[in-house]
C-alpha cells in the first residue's frame, strides 16, 4: 500500500505561491507542513529555470511524504502599458484634454504613446480607460484607428510604462502571447499540472489554451475582466476550474461590486462542479507584518463561508517576510471557520439542483446516507474525477478519499473542496477497492477502527462518469 500522508482537517484548500521567499526544499516542505495543498508558479516573474528548479522540489516533496501535490503554472497573459515620457512625470488634472496614439516620440503633459493598435480598434466614444491600475481614469470623447482623444476624469501622477486597462470593451487579444506561449510550452514540459490562463475575455480564449495543452493539463481561467464574468457560463463549461482574480476585478470594476461578484463565480462554479480559487491580497499585510488585519481575517473566512475550494496567497509566500506564517494563518482561520455550527447550514442553503442521472443520485445518496450513519468519510474510486468532483460539488461535512490510479488525476483533484486524494494500484473488483480503501482511511486518520465509511464507484470500472454503486464499509473489518 502507498505512503499516504495524513489528511488536512479542514475542507477548503490552501495556495501557495513561490518565489524569492521560498526557494528552498525547506521552505517549500515548510509551506507545505504549514498547510498549502497546492503551489503556485508566477511565469510573471522568474526564468524558466527557477520554476523549473521549485517544480523539481515539490516532487521530491510529494515523494518524501506520499501526498499529491499539484503545481500550478500561472502565466502572465499581454500587459497594456503606456510608453515613455520625455522630462520624467506628469501631472494629469480632472478635466483636462489627453491624447494617446501610436507616435513612438517621447510623451509629454498632453499626449502618450500607447503602442496597442487593437485598444483603439475597440475604443468608441465614451469608452472608459485606466491607467496605473486604476489610479488615472481617462473617458474617450474622440477615436481613430491610431488615437484617442480623451478627458481627464481622475487624475494624478503618470509615469513611464504604466498599465492601462480598458474595462468597457472586449479587446481582439489573444490571452496567449509570445511570451505566455513560451513559458505555457515549458511549464507543460516541465509536468505543470494546471495552467493559469490570464486576461481571459471570452470562451474562445479558454478554447485557444485548451488546443495548445491538449489534455496535458488542467486549465484554470482567471476571472479578471468584467468581460469575463459576463461570460461567466460559457466560460465555466469550457474550464477545467476558475480564479477570482480579485486585484484586476478591483480595478475593471467599482469595489462596491467585487465582492458580489466573488459570491457569483463561487456560485456557480460549485454549481457546474469546477473548483474554483478565491485569490489576491487575502493577507496582504503580511508581505511586511508577522500577523494579518482583522480585515483580512474576516476576507478569508468570508471566502472558506461562501465555499470556494481553495484560497491563495501571492506575494505573502513568495517575496514576503513572513511565508510561513502566512500559510499558518490562513490554514488556522481556515480551520477555525469550518468548525462554525453555521458552515455547513450556509453551504446547504446553496445546495444545487442535481441532474437526472444515475452518478448524481449516487452521489446525493452518498452525503445523505454518510450523514444518516455518521460515518466518518465517502470514498470515490476515478480514473477521469468525474465522480470525485461530484462528491465535492455536493460540499458534504466529511473528507473524501479519492482513490484513483492516475498520478495526474490525483494532483488534479487536490485543488477540489475536502478531497483527500491517493494514488492507488489498479483495481479490477468493487470488493477489492472497498478493502483498499477502508486501510488507505485507517492509514491516514480519516477513520478509527469500526468507524464506517461511504463507499462509492462505478462498475465496470475503468469507464468515466459511469457512478452506480454505494456501499457502507467499517474500518478495521
Amino acid at each position: 500500500m502507498p505512503k499516504s500522508f495524513p489528511h488536512r482537517r479542514r475542507q477548503t484548500k490552501i495556495v501557495a505561491t513561490l518565489g524569492p521567499a521560498s526557494t528552498s526544499k525547506e521552505m517549500i516542505r515548510a509551506l507545505f507542513d504549514a498547510g498549502a495543498d497546492m503551489f503556485r508558479l508566477n511565469f510573471s516573474h522568474g526564468t524558466h529555470e527557477d520554476h523549473r528548479a521549485r517544480l523539481a522540489l515539490i516532487r521530491e516533496i510529494e515523494r518524501d511524504t506520499g501526498r499529491p501535490i499539484p503545481v500550478l503554472a500561472d502565466l502572465q497573459g499581454p500587459k497594456l502599458r503606456v510608453g515613455v515620457f520625455a522630462n520624467g512625470p506628469i501631472d494629469l488634472q480632472a478635466g483636462q484634454a489627453f491624447r494617446l496614439d501610436l507616435d513612438t516620440a517621447p510623451g509629454g503633459a498632453r499626449r502618450v504613446q500607447l503602442p496597442h493598435p487593437e485598444i483603439f480598434a475597440a475604443l468608441k466614444e465614451g469608452s472608459n480607460l485606466l491607467l496605473d491600475d486604476g489610479k488615472i481614469r481617462l473617458r474617450v470623447v474622440a477615436c481613430g484607428k491610431d488615437y484617442a482623444e480623451t478627458i481627464v476624469v481622475a487624475g494624478t501622477k503618470l509615469s513611464d510604462r504604466k498599465g492601462v486597462n480598458v474595462p468597457d470593451v472586449v479587446l481582439p487579444l489573444s490571452p496567449l502571447t509570445p511570451k505566455d506561449r513560451a513559458d505555457l510550452a515549458a511549464a507543460l514540459d516541465m509536468g505543470a499540472d494546471w495552467i493559469a490562463l490570464s486576461f481571459v475575455q471570452r470562451p474562445e480564449d479558454v478554447a485557444e489554451a485548451k488546443e495548445l495543452i491538449k489534455g496535458r493539463a488542467a486549465v484554470l481561467a482567471k476571472l479578471e475582466k468584467p468581460a469575463a464574468v459576463k461570460n461567466l457560463l460559457p466560460i465555466l463549461d469550457l474550464a477545467d476550474g476558475v480564479m477570482v482574480a480579485r486585484g484586476d476585478l478591483g480595478v475593471e470594476m467599482p469595489p462596491e461590486d467585487v465582492p458580489r461578484t466573488q459570491k457569483l463565480i463561487v456560485r456557480e462554479a460549485r454549481h457546474a462542479g469546477k473548483p474554483v480559487i478565491v485569490a489576491t491580497q487575502m493577507l496582504e499585510s503580511m508581505i511586511t507584518a508577522p500577523t494579518p488585519t482583522r480585515a483580512e481575517a474576516s476576507d478569508v473566512a468570508t471566502a472558506v463561508y461562501d465555499g470556494a475550494d481553495a484560497i491563495m496567497l501571492s506575494a505573502e509566500s513568495a517575496s514576503g517576510a513572513y511565508p510561513v506564517e502566512a500559510v499558518t494563518i490562513m490554514n488556522r482561520i481556515a480551520e477555525h471557520t469550518q468548525d462554525d455550527y453555521t458552515y455547513h447550514t450556509g453551504l446547504v442553503a446553496h445546495h444545487q439542483a442535481l441532474q437526472h442521472t444515475a452518478s448524481d443520485a449516487i452521489t446525493a445518496a452518498a452525503k445523505q446516507v454518510a450523514e444518516t450513519i455518521g460515518a466518518v468519510a465517502i470514498v470515490t474510486y476515478t480514473m477521469s474525477g468525474s465522480t470525485t468532483l461530484r462528491a465535492s460539488r455536493e460540499r458534504p461535512e466529511v473528507p473524501i478519499l479519492c482513490l484513483t490510479p492516475r498520478l495526474e488525476t490525483a494532483r488534479r483533484l487536490t485543488l477540489s473542496f475536502g478531497v483527500h486524494a491517493v494514488q492507488t494500484p489498479t483495481i479490477d473488483r468493487f470488493g477489492e477497492m472497498a478493502e483498499y480503501a477502508a486501510d488507505v482511511a485507517l492509514q491516514s486518520g480519516l477513520a478509527l477502527r469500526g468507524q464506517s465509511i461511504v463507499v462509492t464507484a462505478g462498475v465496470p470500472f475503468g469507464i468515466p462518469g459511469t457512478t452506480n454503486s454505494l456501499r457502507i464499509v467499517v474500518a478495521g473489518d
